[in-house]
């Protein structure tokens, strides 16, 4: 890195010693406008605070989660960046309009797209999955997915099978998604996520967890949580077994699953399900930390999910 006064020198180098446990911004990524990933996007959440009920678009600034976990999503829309000597972890990819933000973000905390090896998904819906193709287009990443997603992901639309097929808009397509099953891991270095089948909200729905350490072996479970929101079009019902069958019981077990998770640090497909901002900005030595995030977020997953069934059976009455 070309360093333009001492003065700069010397503040990188402080900054590099408190910072240590990040992974070293990639050697072919300009970062001289920004002095480290901590300092700069601390500076500009300062000036571009997140509504309270943002935006899907609203740009948010890039900010470390964990170690060598970032939160490089906008205000509205998460997308997580797991880094490495070895490579990149990218979880979701917003909307086809966000994701460039998501590329902007990875480079202003002085990482490389380009060293981003694969693209996890949440769940196959336009507001998580719409911005992958770009992405997969930028990075040359392999996307992962579980099996029942990976035809909505390779078309660009859900089938009958989601629950809000006749409401969401179509997404672009990615191309040769590679399967991942339930418990299985997808390792790149030290970096080892395990892949949690949590469908309900879509057939394909996937919650991720990791450990992420930083530079003092403080390690954290963390936990990327799909939804356990019940929507639904006009036309689907959870309860109608004859027409679902199994699903009502699968999306249960998902909520049991997310609240057994390992986690540490709680994060959501859409940050404010979680209050993320909140508990980052809590100011303690390990931000984010809430143990029993996971369960609470279960819970009220759980809750909605009663109260929509309660919807369905009051509908049917004569």
């Amino acid at each position: 890195m070309r360093l333009r006064s001492g003065l700069l020198a010397a503040s990188l180098l402080s900054m590099l010693g408190a910072c240590a446990s990040a992974p070293s911004p990639d050697s072919n990524t300009n970062t001289d406008s920004s002095a480290s990933a901590d300092s700069s996007t601390a500076a500009t959440a300062a000036l571009t605070p997140c509504a309270a009920d943002p935006d899907w678009h609203q740009p948010a600034p890039p900010r470390r989660i964990h170690g060598n976990t970032w939160y490089v999503g906008t205000c509205g829309l998460s997308a997580v960046l797991i880094t490495s000597e070895q490579g990149h972890v990218l979880i979701d990819g917003a909307t086809e309009k966000a994701a460039p933000q998501i590329e902007a973000n990875i480079r202003k905390l002085g990482f490389d797209p380009r060293q981003v090896r694969y693209l996890l998904n949440s769940h196959e819906h336009n507001d998580h999955a719409g911005g992958l193709a770009y992405l997969q287009r930028v990075t040359g990443a392999t996307v992962v997915a579980r099996t029942p997603a990976i035809a909505a992901l390779e078309t660009g639309k859900g089938d009958r099978g989601d629950p809000q097929f006749l409401s969401v808009s179509p997404f672009p397509p990615v191309t040769a998604v590679r399967p991942i099953g339930d418990g299985e891991t997808l390792s790149l270095g030290p970096i080892v996520l395990t892949a949690h089948a949590t469908p309900g909200h879509t057939p394909g729905g996937t919650s991720w967890s990791w450990r992420a350490c930083d530079d003092a072996g403080d390690c954290r479970a963390i936990a990327y949580a799909d939804s356990l929101t019940p929507f639904t079009d006009k036309v689907y019902r959870y309860s109608d077994e004859a027409a679902h069958p199994g699903v009502l019981a699968a999306f249960r077990r998902s909520i049991d699953t997310v609240a057994a998770l390992p986690c540490d640090i709680l994060v959501t497909p859409h940050p404010n399900a979680s209050d993320l901002f909140a508990r980052l900005d809590a100011g303690s030595d390990r931000p984010g930390q809430e143990p029993s995030g996971c369960r609470g977020y279960a819970a009220t997953g759980a809750g909605k999910l009663e109260e929509r069934l309660a919807k369905e059976r009051a509908s049917t009455k004569p």
